[in-house]
């Protein structure tokens, strides 16, 4: 076509590099390209004068269709093409003096970069390796910055985590490893799309999120349809319970160090579980911890009443009194509930108003024969008041998957102190593994690669959350 009419209603690349006679000129540059796959990458196709009127639209180098008519109301099929995703269009028309003056249209194409942050476990690659390496660079972070809004993050540690998040366009978090408060957000121009796992997280700002238009999508649980049995957080909870309580953790170390018989165990069987939080995971442990061991439940959080308890022990299956007129889920007060049981674990979903909830007022009505568990999120205990307790003994022993600051920095008392020891109580730790599971893990990292493919085509995105 020369010009004078109207555009083409399709052009497939082959066939128009082939017209251009510039096909063996695009390759050679496409494989020096390959050659630096982490550099930034650029493409240029120079065109003939005939072809100045066409108005070619990139997508990360393969020329598309037509553009829009102006009274199309159509939108692009492929966020690649929309103005929100980075990939730069710039045209360059300079006539020649002469009379037979040519036409120079420049298509320049950026790579869109991903990061996938926390990957502790390096397992996430082989699933961003499906992504079509000419559209995304992705880069794997096997470590975490301290996280940007933390009370104890100097400014200098704030930079370093913005330098690292700003060149990217898409970002994959793993569950609240790495929060985006606005204040973070505000700072990555270029963040085009941003990927948790999960269906809840209270570390992401989403309402900033939805107002520079940057969509938020999450994973869905490794379970489909009717689940049978406990989920990983519950497993969690009541192996750190019997691991506490039989001393399981001390007793290996003492036979692997050629000792024997070091301590004494305490038994569960008949004493008190007290739950805060009788939700979900609160419901499957104390529901566990009831049949197999025969503990009493009571439970405790701000707004529970007798009603609802009795309603969950039904929805279990289990009787809501039991022989001796007891309820089998009994909702007690929280002085109640912290002087009377033997094992207190903390079941709440951490917000503003449940932060700090846990003090040294009610630790210090615990027996000192008890046990405190918490695989729920460090926030909800005041740490210092907890540490305080137990550096002093004064009570049994305590179990925690969960802190205030993830990862725990190699200073914190948690890490050096000699627990167990002079008085003070035996506590058992472990580093927030109540969800982390090989199945699991593996089928978030699939589910954020898929969104991304999704986003790229300009489908709807799975598991929307902003």
């Amino acid at each position: 076509m020369d010009g004078r009419g109207g555009e083409p209603t399709l052009l497939r690349r082959r066939v128009l590099l082939n017209v251009l006679g510039i096909e063996k000129s695009i390759v050679r540059k496409q494989r020096r390209l390959r050659l630096h796959p982490h550099h930034h990458k650029t493409l240029d196709i120079r065109l003939p004068p005939r072809m100045r009127h066409f108005r070619l639209r990139s997508r990360l180098g393969c020329l598309a269709t037509p553009p829009l008519r102006p009274n199309s109301s159509s939108r692009p099929s492929s966020p690649l093409q929309r103005p929100s995703v980075i990939t730069k269009l710039t045209t360059n028309i300079q006539p020649r003096s002469t009379p037979t003056a040519t036409f120079a249209t420049m298509v320049q194409v950026t790579q869109l970069k991903v990061a996938v942050l926390d990957d502790y476990q390096g397992i996430a690659e082989p699933h961003f390796n499906k992504l079509d390496r000419s559209l995304f660079d992705f880069t794997v972070f096997n470590d975490t910055l301290l996280p940007y809004n933390h009370p104890e993050t100097p400014r200098y540690a704030q930079d370093a985590l913005v330098s690292r998040l700003e060149p990217f366009h898409v970002i994959c978090t793993m569950r609240e490893r790495t929060p985006f408060p606005k204040e973070l957000i505000d700072r990555l121009p270029n963040l085009k799309l941003l990927l948790t796992t999960g269906l809840r997280n209270a570390s992401l700002a989403l309402p900033v999120f939805a107002e520079r238009g940057i969509p938020v999508a999450g994973t869905a649980d490794k379970s489909t349809g009717t689940q049978v049995g406990t989920n990983s957080t519950t497993e969690h909870c009541v192996t750190l319970i019997l691991a506490l309580a039989r001393n399981i953790a001390a007793d290996d170390l003492a036979v692997k160090s050629g000792l024997w018989q070091t301590d004494l165990a305490t038994g569960l069987t008949a004493k008190t579980l007290g739950v805060i939080g009788l939700g979900r995971l609160g419901v499957s442990t104390a529901k566990i911890m009831h049949l197999a061991f025969g503990m009493k439940v009571i439970a405790w959080s701000t707004n529970l009443t007798q009603e609802a308890a009795d309603d969950k022990a039904r929805a279990e299956g289990l009787p809501v009194e039991g022989p001796d007129g007891e309820k089998t889920f009994k909702v007690v007060g929280r002085k109640e509930l912290f002087s009377a049981a033997d094992v207190v674990s903390v079941h709440l979903v951490l917000s503003d108003r449940s932060r700090g909830l846990i003090n040294a007022e009610d630790l210090s009505k615990m027996k000192k024969t008890a046990l405190f568990v918490n695989t729920s999120r460090g926030p909800l205990v005041v740490e210092e008041d907890l540490l305080g307790v137990l550096k002093k003994g004064g009570i049994r022993g305590c179990a925690v998957d969960v802190f205030n600051l993830e990862p725990l920095p190699a200073d914190s008392e948690w890490r050096t102190t000699e627990w167990g020891r002079d008085g003070r109580s035996k506590v058992l730790l472990t580093p927030h593994m109540g969800y982390v599971e090989e199945k699991t893990l593996n089928a978030w990292y699939e589910q954020q690669a898929d969104n991304i493919k999704r986003w790229q085509a300009g489908d709807v995105l799975l598991n929307v959350l902003a």
